[in-house]
C-alpha cells in the first residue's frame, strides 16, 4: 500500500500501477499497443490535429489564460529579428532572428496532466480531508504553489514552485503513442449543444460499429473547434456556450464506462471535454468538474482539449474507418501541470 495514503477513492486506480506511479492508464500504452496503432497505418498519410496556438483568441473561454505573446530575444540589448551580426564583427555576413514566447500552457490545443485537478479527500482514513492528486500526491509537498491556502489564513511559500510529481514531463517521457479511435459526435448530434450521457454514447458506438479496446485513446469530434476557427480569434462566448456536444460528467454510468472500457486517454476538440457548468446535483458536496475529477484524480486518464479533427474525421468517414495511429507527447517541461501539444494522426 502506498505510503502517501491508507485509503483510496472508491473505484480509483491508485496503487494499481505501483506506489509511485505517475502515468496512470498511460501505462496501458504498451509496446503491443503501439504496434496495434502502427497496424492502422495503411496509406502513410499524416494529419496535424493542433489549432494555431493563438486560437481561440482573447480570454473569454478562460479568464486565466491569455494568447501567446511572441517577442524577439536580445543581442547586446538589441532585438534579435533581422539582426546583422556584422554589428558585432564586420567579417560576419549573417542575419539572425531569434524569439521567445510567453504562453499559457493550456490556452489552445493541450494536454491536462494529473497535477491539473485534485480533490479534498480523506487519504489517511482519519476523518481529515486533505488536498491530494492522483495516487495520493499532496498539495504543498508534491504540487507546490507560491501560496499555501489554509482555513486559518494563507501562507506564502518560497520557491521553486510547480509540480514536483505528476508534471507533464512524465507524459513526455512516455512519448504518448498508440492506437486511437475517433468517435464523431457531430455526425450524430450536429453543432447544437447536447449533453452526451452513457445511452447516447452507446448508441453512437453501435451505430458506427466502433470497438474500443483497453489501452485505446478515445478521440471525440464535436465540431466545436470548427465553429471556433470561423470566429477568427474573436470568439463569441454566447455562441460557443451553445455549440457542440459535451460529455455529461454527472452521468454515473458514463463515468463507469470510462472506468470499465480501459481507455488510456480522452481527447476532444471542444473546451473541457465535459459540460461546464456541470448539471446540477442533489448530492450535497460534489465536484464542479466531475469528469475531470473522475479521470485525472481517480483513474489517471489524461484529458486533452481543443484539438483540430476536421480533416482526419472526414478522411476516416470516406474510408469507412475509425482507428488510427496517434502520436501526441506534450512538452518535456519539468514542473508544468499542462502543455500545448501538436498531435499527429497517421492512417
Amino acid at each position: 500500500m502506498a505510503k502517501r495514503w491508507k485509503r483510496r477513492p472508491e473505484g480509483s486506480t491508485w496503487g494499481d500501477f505501483g506506489e509511485d506511479d505517475q502515468l496512470g492508464r498511460l501505462n496501458l500504452l504498451t509496446p503491443e499497443k503501439v504496434k496495434a496503432g502502427i497496424s492502422e497505418v495503411r496509406e502513410g498519410l499524416s494529419f496535424c490535429l493542433s489549432l494555431p496556438l493563438d486560437y481561440p483568441g482573447g480570454a473569454v473561454l478562460n479568464p486565466r489564460r491569455h494568447p501567446p505573446r511572441l517577442s524577439p530575444t536580445l543581442q547586446d540589448g538589441c532585438p534579435c529579428l533581422n539582426f546583422p551580426l556584422a554589428r558585432l564583427d564586420a567579417r560576419n555576413t549573417d542575419v539572425l532572428s531569434d524569439d521567445q514566447v510567453t504562453l499559457a500552457l493550456q490556452y489552445s490545443t493541450q494536454w491536462d496532466s494529473f497535477a491539473h485537478v485534485g480533490a479534498f479527500f480523506d487519504v489517511m482514513g482519519n476523518g481529515v480531508k486533505e488536498k491530494v492528486y492522483y495516487n495520493g500526491y499532496r498539495a504543498n509537498e508534491h504540487i507546490v504553489g507560491p501560496r499555501d491556502y489554509r482555513a486559518d489564513g494563507d501562507v506564502q511559500v518560497e520557491g521553486p514552485h510547480g509540480a514536483r510529481a505528476l508534471g507533464v514531463e512524465n507524459m513526455a517521457r512516455k512519448a504518448i503513442q498508440g492506437r486511437a479511435v475517433l468517435v464523431d459526435l457531430k455526425k450524430h448530434f450536429g453543432l447544437s449543444r447536447h449533453s452526451v450521457g452513457y445511452d447516447d454514447l452507446m448508441r453512437v458506438l453501435d451505430a458506427d460499429r466502433i470497438d474500443i479496446a483497453p489501452g485505446d485513446m478515445l478521440v471525440l469530434r464535436t465540431g466545436f473547434t470548427e465553429v471556433l476557427m470561423q470566429m477568427n480569434r474573436q470568439p463569441d462566448i454566447d455562441v460557443l456556450n451553445r455549440t457542440a456536444a459535451v460529455l455529461d460528467g454527472r452521468d454515473d454510468r458514463l463515468l463507469q464506462w470510462i472506468t470499465s472500457s480501459g481507455v488510456a486517454a480522452i481527447c476532444a476538440d471542444n473546451y473541457a471535454v465535459e459540460g461546464l457548468p456541470a448539471a446540477e446535483s442533489t448530492l450535497g458536496q460534489r465536484p464542479a468538474l466531475p469528469l475531470h475529477q473522475h479521470c485525472l484524480f481517480k483513474l489517471g486518464v489524461p484529458l486533452a482539449e481543443l484539438w483540430w479533427l476536421t480533416e482526419l474525421a472526414d478522411w476516416l468517414h470516406a474510408h469507412g474507418r475509425s482507428a488510427f495511429l496517434l502520436t501526441a507527447p506534450p512538452l518535456n517541461l519539468p514542473g508544468a501541470v499542462g502543455s500545448p501539444v501538436t498531435p499527429v494522426a497517421t492512417v
